[in-house]
């Protein structure tokens, strides 16, 4: 994809205006709790506007996915990250989206590159009724 079709907000600027989670005294992030209880870490948020509508990519690492942690434990995981996460913040940012975009990766990948070595999950979600519908991709 184009990186004009994308456009990024800093981890930072994230982190102070959308999360409001508490930070390590390191000032790293902690974890996120997720139904599966593995270690789940915000890395970004990223919007376009395809066709389609707004969209939302709420991307998360999740390192336990490379190791046992299956799909469908993630996939669980993701909807919670979708409907407890994501929409909470999206009902701030001005237009609402016609879908978010949840993904876990068992290592940090730059969105848009393929990196054959990386686990990764993703799911997307219509925004209906103030929740989180599963469509398929």
């Amino acid at each position: 994809m184009h990186s004009r079709a994308f456009k990024a907000i800093s981890f930072a600027a994230i982190l102070s205006v959308l999360t409001g989670a508490a930070a390590t005294a390191t000032g790293q992030e902690e974890p996120l709790a997720v139904p599966s209880g593995q270690p789940v870490e915000f890395v970004e948020m990223l919007w376009d506007r395809p066709g389609g509508g707004l969209v939302y990519r709420f991307r998360f690492l999740a390192p336990q996915i490379s190791a046992g942690m299956g799909f469908e434990q993630s996939a669980a995981d993701m909807e919670y990250l979708c409907r407890e996460f994501a929409l909470p913040r999206v009902a701030n940012t001005g237009p609402q989206p016609r879908q978010i975009i949840i993904s876990l990766a068992d290592r940090p990948v730059e969105f848009g590159v393929t990196d054959a070595d990386a686990v990764q999950y993703f799911e997307a979600y219509r925004v209906e009724n103030g929740g989180c519908i599963w469509e398929m991709f």
